[in-house]
């Protein structure tokens, strides 16, 4: 049997180049960046050099604008909470987010709106898609922020990013986006896109997990999240994560050197995947075929409970979810599917499968002989697929 991992939505493998430029500064160089002696500026010199480099990549214009974080909820959290908090004195109470938003977005709205701040959340159509011409019609004068995700974690739809970036410097507004799934796999420039704020981790591009960074664009006023010590120029408290430091800068060049070829296989090997499953009688892909992230195919099976299918899956060697990872002890059907438009028994027999450079042709082959087979078993067992289709033979019957 073959052991596939198809769940690099929620993680991926560290790759062995990026360990390697971790252990000098877990073994040699373990010195707190902080320090005066020389294993301390050793790491303090790595974390710099990390900075600047990070900042390249993503467009920034100055590497101040970087700040390390232990990851992307953090980043999110730190986002939302630090701005609306900085300008709740001049009266900017209203945040506009989307229906299918991260969790560490959503939660952080819920949280702000105990403390008194409004949300529109916008929709997000069947296609997964936020229409532009909805957040600009969304924004009023005490918005405070808008916060859109580049990519959908589950579905993976990408979002046309720099026309909102336009329309939120136009009215101007803040704009962030939560680039976790993104980063590494499409192109990314803080300043052509308009983008003000950032968030991103290491651990979904190959990377550690532990770190991530929030690019916060010099001139924005945003509260501290975490008090403490002077780290992060006196904005994030908190000894700095070196070794996680140097991954996540290794793992950006990495995805950053290597994304047209990269992207372009799974691209091949996801469309293959989804013409291959949509033959598999009442199956739809989830969210737009094109604007979508190339390793990501999200699909629902009528009929059939996600869970079941995620477990047979399993026994089978191919390791998938249903979901955010994040919300994968829930029995609740995925609410971005639901945001999307899909009523509850389709939501809840979805699958999501997603990919890194790691997987191969072959991986394809067996998904594609083995998720047909798994969709029959269940279905065979299903009341609700039995119920489908005496539905189907009534309505045959009356035409």
């Amino acid at each position: 049997m073959r052991e596939i991992y198809a769940d690099n939505s929620a993680t991926t493998k560290i790759a062995p180049e990026v360990l390697d430029k971790m252990m000098p500064y877990l073994t040699t160089y373990y010195g707190n960046p902080s320090s005066l002696y020389k294993i301390g500026g050793k790491a303090k010199e790595a974390v710099e050099k990390a900075r600047e480099n990070i900042a390249k990549n993503l467009g920034a214009a100055h590497a101040s604008e970087i700040y390390f974080t232990s990851g992307g909820s953090e980043s999110d959290n730190w986002a939302l909470k630090g701005v609306c908090h900085a300008l709740k004195a001049k009266g900017k109470k209203h945040i506009i987010t989307s229906k299918f938003e991260h969790h560490a977005i959503l939660h952080t709205c819920k949280a702000l709106e105990k403390e008194g701040f409004e949300v529109t959340y916008l929709d997000v159509y069947e296609n997964g898609i936020v229409h532009p011409e909805d957040v600009e019609n969304a924004i009023r004068e005490d918005t405070a922020i808008v916060s859109i995700m580049y990519a959908n974690n589950e579905i993976g739809t990408i979002q046309p990013i720099k026309e909102i970036g336009e329309i939120c410097k136009k009215h101007k507004v803040l704009f962030h986006t939560d680039a976790v799934q993104s980063a590494g796999y499409v192109k990314i420039n803080v300043v052509e896109q308009n983008i003000d704020l950032l968030s991103m981790t290491a651990h979904k591009i190959h990377g550690p997990k532990g770190c991530g960074l929030l690019y916060i664009r010099r001139g924005i006023r945003i509260d501290n999240l975490i008090e403490g010590g002077a780290q992060e120029r006196n904005k994030r408290a908190g000894t700095e994560n070196v070794p996680g430091i140097v991954g996540l800068d290794a793992a950006l060049q990495m995805a950053v050197d290597t994304m047209d070829e990269r992207c372009a296989k799974l691209t091949k090997m996801r469309d293959r995947l989804i013409d291959g499953l949509l033959k598999i009688e009442r199956s739809r892909i989830n969210g737009d075929r094109v604007h979508r992230l190339p390793g990501n195919v999200n699909m629902c099976f009528e009929g059939i409970e996600g869970e079941s299918l995620l477990l047979k899956l399993d026994l089978n060697g191919i390791s998938a979810s249903s979901g955010s990872a994040c919300t994968s002890g829930s029995l609740d059907p995925s609410h971005v599917l639901l945001a999307i438009g899909l009523p509850h028994e389709i939501a809840h027999g979805s699958m999501r499968l997603s990919f890194s450079d790691d997987n191969t042709e072959e991986d394809i082959d067996y998904i594609l002989k083995v998720v047909p087979e798994i969709v029959n078993y269940l279905r065979a067992m299903s009341p609700l697929w039995e119920d489908i289709k005496k539905r189907e033979a009534a309505e045959a019957a009356q035409k």
